[in-house]
C-alpha cells in the first residue's frame, strides 16, 4: 500500500494524525497534513484505510504497487461509505 496526500484538499482537521500518528502528522505552519511514511506496513493498513475514509477533505488516497488508487479494495468502499453516510468505517 502506498499512501498519498493532497495538501491542497486538506482542511486541517487532524483526524488522520489522531488515527495513525505513525503515518500522518500535522504542520505547525498551516495545520495541514504531513505524510511521514508513504508505505506503512501491513500492521497499519486497516488504520490507514480508516483514516482515509474519514478524511473530511478527501485528501488521502491509497494506491497499490502499480499506482492504482483504491485498488486494495477497501479504500474506495470506505470513501463511498463516508460520502453517503451509510455503513461504518472501522
Amino acid at each position: 500500500m502506498e499512501v498519498r496526500v493532497d495538501r491542497t484538499r486538506c482542511v486541517g482537521s487532524g483526524l488522520c494524525m489522531m488515527h495513525v500518528p505513525a503515518v500522518f502528522d500535522q504542520s505547525e505552519d498551516d495545520g495541514k497534513v504531513l505524510l511521514t511514511t508513504a508505505h506503512p506496513g501491513p500492521a497499519l493498513a486497516r488504520s490507514v484505510r480508516a483514516a482515509a475514509g474519514r478524511c473530511p477533505g478527501r485528501a488521502i488516497s491509497l494506491h497499490d504497487g502499480a499506482g492504482r488508487e483504491g485498488s486494495d479494495g477497501a479504500a474506495g468502499a470506505e470513501r463511498a461509505d463516508w460520502t453517503t453516510g451509510s455503513g461504518s468505517v472501522a
